[in-house]
């Protein structure tokens, strides 16, 4: 009672101290996000030109564009491809506003025209597109089906948006041509030509050592280049992959559980109370049922020649005796042990036609009402008039085949090989001979087969094959676990490649990872990983482990790289083979101290080679490459004078300029003038994008949520 007392007594100072408490949680929050948050942050996937893109629309389409494209794409895709879909809307949309572009109703027609044009269901009896059907549809629509009708008024907003897109594309493509001047400047550029002699000093004569590049040579060169290393913000990961794999032991293990399974074995039957004799794999006549009940991958009933065995094991697999096994081997991820059933003499390649006689019940025929028993006898009847007559092969087919595929084609099948038809069929024509006509029930019915041609017979062989695949077993994946868990541990507490090389670890390094990326390379897609290397909490050197399908992965973050310029590091690999370009291109110009090209050869260990036609079109230089900037410069010479040293692609040059072979003049250059109008225009509508998004302001939070 006294201390229920004394704490009435100070309930003030109680509330104080737990709203302070509170306060300091909410602070800590606000501080490591960067800010309250609000409302928006949390349900704004992006602003483009100030227009928002809410979470919950987008996210509705990801899931559309997933469903629509299955299996195939993986989220991240269907982000990427959203975005880039909403991205063009939003743009184009504003900048038709700001134009006032309207779209009228003929020109929605024509795109409805464009779009729906292909579809029988609005064609007329002439196979023209008919308006009224498709109005005629819409009423129907808003009268029977009032949410597909709120669809079509989604889908005949796209069409009017579509009809103002193609209005303003169209209104710039018009305004972009050529000249006639440009049109006789661009004839002159493919067909005037230079004959010359050159002498080429590549930079590959200069070694390597001769040249260095420092860091400060690097940065200035980014400082002078911004627009080429203008980079978005990045993070450097390095990882160990701990791959969950078949332990030794579990190996041995596999290998041993198939070799139990070729004897016959003795198990207790707990419904006679008494023991059974089970037939091994040595001793079984039921292959099928065997397979099937003993191994991890299933039966495979056809014939195979050798070249369809597994090319290491071809020859011992091909060369067995009926009854004998071979194994167990290691093939493909299995341990497998395989039996020789039967050797056959079949051709590698058959021609048959065939009529399907298809009975009720089918769900690919329908329209089929007749029973199974009068199907068979159908069959049987068509058969023995084709015997009498294989003349009548295809008419019979056009009337009676549920094959709609072929039907009309008398029932060709072309050339196939064995196993490419459904079993039934397919021991039929390896059975049977050229000629021979007969009736085969399959799960699609009953088909009259004519077999027309065959390739010669060859030794085939039918394999049974038992599998055990070779996978971790729970203490191969505990041992894993404790494994992983230990690096961990100790790469938080020491250096992350000291441990990894004391454990003799494979370290791979991953830079430049994106804020939307989700593959790493080596361990495929990794959304997770990437998402983690972004989050605010995450510092240089922290450490941290993911569950993977095939392992773990640990993973050390080691840079974070800001929005803006490259680094020196970052940008080296493409800056320094240009800086040492440069600086060869300083070492080969000082080797050169005369204007004679014979000189100049002699002095360099090189010869003085000759080019004939060449022309601005192709500045190609034979020997050398491509050389634009030495062909280019060669065109500003006059007949007989020699360059100065040239820096090209490949290394530096002196040209002497022998002839200039002017074109004739054309008596008009209007086709040329299209040609090159028509190049210009080609893929404006792309360009004039691209420009638009250059331009727009955009804030891309699509990384805080996906």
């Amino acid at each position: 009672m006294a201390v229920l007392n004394k704490i009435r007594q100070r309930s003030v100072f109680l509330i104080i101290i737990i709203a302070l408490a509170l306060f300091s949680f909410v602070l800590a929050d606000v501080i490591r996000n960067g800010g309250f948050s609000s409302q928006k942050d949390q349900n704004t996937i992006a602003t483009i030109n100030g227009e928002e893109v809410g979470r919950e629309d987008f996210a509705r389409q990801v899931e559309g564009y997933q469903r629509q494209m299955g299996a195939n794409a993986s989220t991240s895709q269907a982000v990427n491809q959203v975005w880039e879909q909403t991205l063009r809307e939003t743009i184009l949309k504003e900048e038709l506003e700001k134009l006032g572009i309207r779209a009228g109703k003929a020109q929605i027609r024509e795109v409805m025209r464009t779009q729906m044009g292909n579809n029988p269901a609005f064609r007329n009896e002439a196979g023209m597109f008919d308006e009224n059907r498709v109005r005629e549809y819409i009423a129907s629509l808003r009268s029977t089906q009032p949410e597909a009708y709120q669809q079509w008024l989604q889908m005949e907003e796209n069409m009017g948006d579509i009809a103002r897109q193609n209005m303003y594309f169209s209104m710039v493509t018009a305004g972009i041509g050529a000249t006639i001047v440009e049109a006789e400047q661009a004839y002159r550029f493919q067909n005037n030509s230079v004959d010359l002699r050159f002498i080429q000093l590549p930079y590959s004569s200069v070694s390597d050592d001769e040249v260095e590049v420092t860091k400060d040579e690097i940065r200035d060169y980014i400082k002078k280049n911004p627009a080429q290393f203008e980079t978005e913000a990045s993070r450097n990961i390095r990882y160990v992959y701990f791959e969950e794999t078949a332990s030794d032991e579990d190996v041995k293990e596999a290998e041993e559980a198939l070799s139990l399974l070729q004897e016959n074995r003795v198990e207790y039957n707990a419904v006679t109370s008494s023991n059974d004799t089970l037939p091994g794999f040595n001793t079984t006549n039921d292959y099928e049922d065997f397979v099937e009940a003993n191994s991890d991958l299933p039966y495979d009933d056809r014939f195979k020649f050798k070249n369809e065995l597994p090319s290491e094991f071809a020859e011992e697999l091909f060369n067995l005796n009926e009854g004998e096994t071979f194994g167990p081997y290691k093939h493909e991820g299995y341990f497998k042990l395989s039996k020789l059933v039967e050797t056959k003499e079949i051709p590698d390649s058959t021609k048959a036609s065939h009529i399907l006689v298809a009975y009720q019940g089918q769900q690919f025929a329908p329209d089929v009402t007749r029973s199974k028993e009068e199907a068979e006898a159908l069959a049987d009847s068509l058969a023995n008039v084709i015997k009498g007559n294989k003349g009548k092969f295809a008419e019979l087919a056009a009337e009676f085949s549920s094959d709609r595929s072929n039907n009309q084609d008398g029932g060709d099948l072309g050339y196939f090989g064995p196993g490419d038809m459904v079993s039934e069929f397919d021991s039929y024509v390896l059975g049977n001979s050229p000629g021979d006509v007969g009736v085969v029930e399959t799960d699609f019915g009953y088909h009259v087969i004519h077999i027309q041609e065959q390739t010669d017979r060859e030794k085939a062989v039918k394999i049974a094959t038992i599998a055990r695949e070779l996978e971790a077993s729970e203490r191969s994946r505990n041992n894993l676990f404790n494994e992983t868990t230990k690096f961990e541990i100790a790469s938080g507490e020491e250096d992350f490649a000291e441990v990894a090389k004391e454990g003799d670890y494979n370290v791979r390094t991953v830079n430049n990872v994106k804020a939307l990326d989700e593959n790493i390379p080596g361990v495929g897609q990794q959304r997770r990983i990437v998402q983690w290397a972004f989050e605010d909490e995450a510092n240089v050197g922290d450490i941290k482990r993911f569950d993977i399908p095939t392992g773990y992965v640990v993973a050390q973050l080691t840079a974070k790289n800001k929005e803006g310029l490259m680094t020196a590091e970052n940008a080296s690999s493409k800056v320094l083979p240009i800086l040492t370009k440069e600086k060869k291109a300083e070492i080969l110009k000082e080797r050169i101290s005369s204007e004679n090209l014979q000189e100049i050869a002699s002095n360099n260990n090189t010869m003085v080679q000759t080019a004939n036609a060449v022309n601005l079109g192709s500045p190609t230089l034979p020997g050398a490459g491509r050389e634009p900037e030495v062909v280019g410069s060669v065109f500003a010479l006059e007949p007989g004078s020699v360059s100065s040293p040239i820096v090209g692609n490949n290394g530096v040059y002196v040209v002497e300029l022998e002839s200039k072979n002017e074109a004739p003049a054309m008596n008009s250059y209007s086709g040329i003038a299209q040609q090159e109008t028509a190049q210009r225009r080609q893929n404006a509508s792309q360009r004039l994008f691209q420009a638009l998004r250059e331009k727009a302001e955009i804030e891309d939070n699509r990384a805080r949520f996906y």
